[in-house]
Order: C-alpha cells, then structure tokens, then sequence
C-alpha cells in the first residue's frame, strides 16, 4: 500500500512530493534540537567562560587565592610570529650565514659604589602561594593570540609542575608580575656596575618586573634555599664570554639574598662557596671554549687571535673533573678579528684576511658552529667528566640602526616587543641555526656517563630590547642618554643585561632543568 503523499505548491507552480513520514520527523529533530538549546544557555550564559582558560590553565583554580589575590598582568603571546622554530631539535631556517661587522663590549669586572636611588616599593608574594596569571587588561586582550595556549587544558596543581618531563619550557609568554625581582641592586655587592642599571640611573624599572611563562606549566619564584638544598656538596660552574659573567652574576645575586658566600677565587677562576651546603659557584673566562693564542701561525703574523677550531680551552678543562653542572655561554666573540684554523690549515677570518687571491674556506658563523660541536663532544668524551652539560643557546643583542661601534642603538626601550613587531635578524638566526647543528653533531656522541642539554632561551630572547643596560651603562653624572641633535644614538650597551632583569630567568630555568636531573620525586 502506498503512504499517503502531501502536495506542497512551490513558487513556480510545480509541486514536491514529500512523505509525511519525513516531515513528522524533521520536526521531531527541531524540537530536540531547541530544547537541548534552551537549556544550555540558561545553565552557561554568553560571556561567562570569558578569560576562562588562560594558556590552558582555568582561572577559577588559584592555589587558594581569591580573585583580588591574583596579579594583574599583560602577556606578551611569543607562539605565533617566532621567527625561529625547532622541529626534532633542528631549526628550519634555512639561511646563508652572513658574517657582520658587530662586537662585543669588553668585560670590565671592575667594581664602582654603587648609587642609592628610588624605587616603588613592591608587596612579595607569600613563598606559598602559586598565583594564577590572568590577562584583565585591553593590551593584554590584544596581545593575546588563538593558538596561545596549548591544545588541550594542563591544570596547575602545585609550584612543582613545572618539572614534569612533558613541560617545555622555551615556549611562552612574557608575563607582568608586579611582584618583583628577587633581588635589587642594592641587595648585590657581586654586581659589575656596567649592567646595575637603576644605580646607573635609569629612570624607568618595569623591565624588572616582566617573566617567562612557559605555556604547559608555570616556573616557581627561584627559591635560593631550595636550590642551595638540592645542590648540596656540588658545584656549578659558568664558562664562557661576558654574557657567562652576566649570568653568574645573576645566580650570586639570587644565593646572596639567604647566605653570604666566602670568595675562594683565584687568578684563574672566580669562586663562590656556600659554607652552609657545601656549594661551590664557579666562572672561568674562555672567550670561544676553544683553544686561542696570538702567536704567529703559517701566513698568520703575530698579534693576531688564532682560533683553534678542533681543540677545547685548555684553560677550565683541567678543572673539569671538579665540576657536577657546566653552563655554556660562546658566540659574540666571533665577530672579533681573528684567524681560525682546522686541522693545521688556515681556514678563514674575522676582519682579517690579507690574501685576496686564497679564498676562504669558511665565515665566521661556520666557526662558530664548528667550535660548538668541539667542545661539547670534549666534555660528553672526557674520562673524568659525569657532570651535566647546559648549553645556553645564543643570546640576542638588539642593535638597531648599526652595530654596537657603528651608531647601533636600544635607547628608550621599556616594554617587550609584542608579537609581530619583530625584525628579521639573519645573523641572529645563522649564529643559532650553527650552535643547534653542532649541539646536534656532539649529542649522537653522548655516552653512557654522560649528559647534555640545550638551553633554548634564543626566541623568547629576542623580544626583550627593554632589558639592556642602553646608555646606562656608569654613574658619570654627565653621560649622555639621549640621541643628539643630529639623531645619533649615544654610545650604549645593548648586549648585556640588566640586573635584576631578563637574565634572571635564565637560571630559573637552570634551576628547573637542575630539578629534572637530581630531584627524581618531582619535589622541591
């Protein structure tokens, strides 16, 4: 028997057939559909999940803080517009290394008084407290970006989660924490008085106060107690440039602040020693890791830096065996004159190379990348060595308009960049895409003894030209600070970093990598 049929009229006269079976149905499927509706926004009403989640943490979970506990903060979202990516460890840049005329400013380790000057005082937070970051201001809306939270929610449960295995702490945001530094100026006698940057009178600190906020966790307050703790009867060392210098500098201010160390330093090396913990900071100057002189070689005359780009510093590897964690810092230097030579044979040069009919064999990125490769596959091979290795990759200046001896300039700067306003920096991105391949090239030499990471701060980096010294680099009363009449920028510092300042995240981040080496219950 066939059903019954409706005829329904349509606009240009003709008809459609249609079985009421179907339409009886559809509208079945309507009223479901309306009714699941209705009671969906009575239960959650537009606008209330607003600046719910914020990088994949729900703000309504606040370690037990009230909402006028928490901070007020802008972030700066570094996911989108990085203009440095890592897939397996391996950058994807592909770039022709260019070899620039800039350099680095000498390290004057000599100490000046420093300068008592006002600043606004700042509430610390309660040791315990773990406070959720959430943006409630316009910038902080418009700086924020669709995909900068993770894919799926990581609810924060405690300060100690920021050392799970699974946490990557080089991808982020910048986050304002009106908390604070860990230390101020006047709270460090070890600071070299180029990089005090309010002793030296600068007039703006909000560089201070800005954090990394890795995406999936949150990195604690440093806890100098705790790290002293956990590091107990071993030492640290810092090897490298003046940038190493900043760093360790950095770390003695944090440790000062709950113990005074005794100096054990000799001519050859700084040391630090923490009677309390039995821990010993150390920093050896080694201005390429690997062996230098300035003794004639072959066509090479004397005066000149030879760089030999096969054989480690000879100067800190006698003390290697001593040492439990050795953070790395190199780079800046290969933009200084020098000869580099491989294998007994002169290979290429910095500033220098006086015959024009032998072309060069390699630039002085390619050196940089080779001489990675020899010192980190030195210390992982070393018979006596069992420490871990942390390679910090390479810190960015942020010149602008020059070099730092060709009218290069960072005054006025005092805010990260947002995303987007990052300027490409070839340079920048050759000098790093060497360091990861020679990183790379050492680690499938790794043994059983021993153990390497890289400290990957290069991209979150390059979005802090607030936090170098500039011109406040002395407390001559009567330095310039300002572009003259004819535009030019003073003579300044944007290399190094402030402190308190930007470096002090990279041991926060030290200190979490420390954790997942030696804290194995995930417990500080």
């Amino acid at each position: 028997m066939k059903g019954v049929i409706w005829r329904v009229a349509s606009p240009n006269g003709s008809s459609n057939l249609k079985p009421l079976s179907r339409i009886i149905f559809s509208i079945g499927v309507v009223a479901v559909f309306i009714t699941f509706a209705s009671w969906f926004f009575l239960s959650y009403p537009i606008g209330s999940t607003v600046h719910g989640y914020f990088n994949g943490v729900e703000s309504s979970q606040t370690s037990g803080l009230s909402v006028s506990q928490k901070i007020n903060t802008t972030s700066v979202d570094l996911h989108k517009n990085s203009s440095l990516d890592l897939v397996d460890n391996k950058t994807v840049i592909d770039l022709q290394p260019s070899i620039v005329s800039s350099g680095v400013l000498s390290d004057n380790s000599s100490k000046i008084e420093q300068i008592d000057t006002n600043s606004n005082s700042q509430l610390p937070l309660s040791e315990s407290a773990s406070p959720k970051i959430v943006p409630v201001t316009k910038e902080a809306s418009a700086l924020e970006t669709s995909d900068s939270a993770p894919k799926e929610p990581i609810p924060m449960a405690s300060t100690n989660s920021s050392i799970m295995k699974g946490c990557d702490l080089y991808h982020g945001n910048w986050i304002y924490d009106s908390s604070g530094p860990l230390y101020t100026n006047k709270s460090c006698p070890v600071l070299t008085q180029t990089q005090n940057c309010q002793g030296n009178g600068r007039p703006d600190k909000d560089y201070e106060n800005w954090r990394w906020k890795p995406f999936q966790c949150d990195i604690p307050r440093f806890d100098p107690r705790k790290f002293l703790d956990l590091m107990r009867g071993k030492t640290l060392a810092f090897i490298g440039d003046s940038v190493a210098r900043n760093q360790m500098e950095s770390m003695m201010c944090i440790l000062w602040q709950v113990e005074e160390p005794k100096n054990q330093g000799t001519r050859k090396m700084q040391r630090y020693y923490f009677e309390s913990t039995s821990v010993t900071i150390v920093r050896i100057w080694s201005s390429w890791l690997v062996k230098h002189n300035s003794e004639p070689f072959d066509f090479a005359p004397a005066g000149v830096e030879k760089i030999y780009l096969e054989s480690p510093d000879e100067m800190f590897m006698e003390f290697l065996p001593t040492f439990d964690v050795v953070v790395l810092s190199s780079g800046h230097w290969f933009t200084k004159q020098s000869v580099y030579i491989l294998n007994n044979e002169i290979v290429g040069g910095q500033l220098w190379w006086p015959d024009k009919s032998r072309r060069a064999k390699i630039n002085s990125v390619e050196a940089f990348g080779i001489s990675v490769e020899t010192i980190l596959t030195a210390l992982v091979k070393h018979p006596n060595y069992t420490g871990l290795t942390i390679l910090r990759s390479y810190s960015p200046d942020h010149y602008e308009g020059g070099g730092w001896n060709t009218g290069g300039s960072c005054t006025g700067k005092v805010k990260p960049l947002a995303p987007g306003e990052l300027v490409e920096n070839k340079y920048l991105a050759s000098m790093y895409e060497q360091q990861v391949t020679g990183f790379n090239r050492a680690a499938k030499k790794e043994t059983d003894r021993s153990k390497m990471v890289l400290m990957d701060i290069t991209e979150a980096f390059q979005y802090r030209h607030d936090g170098h010294p500039g011109p406040y680099r002395s407390t001559d009363p009567n330095k310039i600070t300002k572009r003259g009449r004819n535009g030019r920028p003073p003579p300044q510092d944007c290399l190094h970093w402030c402190m308190p300042g930007p470096v002090d995240a990279w041991n926060e981040i030290v200190f979490e990598i420390i954790k997942r080496e030696y804290d194995s219950d995930n417990t500080s």
